[in-house]
């Protein structure tokens, strides 16, 4: 999944950029402070991005999709 996508579904459950690395950005969801890095790759490995929502306890966009 590219990175911009991937930055759209974290900002519309809530997630907002906490801080810019050189290789990472730091994001933290609004709804209950826990914060996770997002490596700032062009594109993103799907299974990174399951484990990253998971860790922000939102859902992830493949099965957002399937519903």
């Amino acid at each position: 999944m590219k990175r911009k996508q991937f930055m759209q579904h974290l900002r519309r459950y809530g997630c907002f950029v906490k801080r810019e690395g050189t290789r990472h950005t730091l994001v933290q969801n609004i709804n209950n402070g826990i914060r996770e890095t997002v490596p700032r790759h062009i594109e993103i490995d799907n299974v990174l991005i399951k484990k990253i929502c998971k860790r922000l306890e939102i859902s992830d966009p493949f099965t957002e999709k399937k519903k």
